[in-house]
């Protein structure tokens, strides 16, 4: 699974990159989106690779991720409470789902897909050049460093 995070704003963005951003649901700086490796996917992450950063996130960066800053509709908390309700034993077990893409994220009711993350402690190193000199791009698994310094 990918974790694509939006680095750069909006101003003089193209049209269609714009859309592609909708598509997503990536409408705001620091805003984490966990996308399936698909063709599809692919294709519109490399239509955006120079605004956002992304790469393969692994099971337990994702697991803290979703506790942390899991939300529902109406920003509510995402709790083992509530996660019960919706039929799952555990965060964990939700999260081992999904992860092995038994459910999709679009499909666990009332869940928001978008994860708002807080800039990175320590900053970027830059949001015009590519990884691994700056912050854009493709970064495999160093995502997941990326993403415990914005969780």
């Amino acid at each position: 699974m990918f974790a694509v995070i939006r680095i750069r704003g909006r101003i003089g963005v193209r049209r269609r990159i714009e859309d592609t951003f909708k598509m997503l649901r990536l409408n705001a700086v620091n805003n984490c989106v966990v996308l399936p490796e698909t063709p599809a996917f692919k294709g519109m992450i490399k239509k955006i690779k120079d605004f956002v950063t992304y790469g393969v996130i692994d099971f337990d960066t994702f697991l803290k991720m979703l506790k942390k800053r899991g939300r529902l509709e109406g920003n509510e908390r995402l709790t083992e409470e509530i996660v019960k309700k919706m039929g799952f034993d555990s965060i964990e077990k939700m999260v081992r789902d999904v992860f092995e893409e038994k459910i999709k994220m679009k499909n666990i009711p009332k869940l928001n897909p978008v994860f708002r993350l807080t800039p990175p402690s320590k900053g970027f190193r830059s949001i015009k050049e590519h990884f691994p000199k700056g912050d854009l791009g493709h970064r495999g698994e160093k995502i997941n460093e990326l993403l415990e310094r914005m969780i």
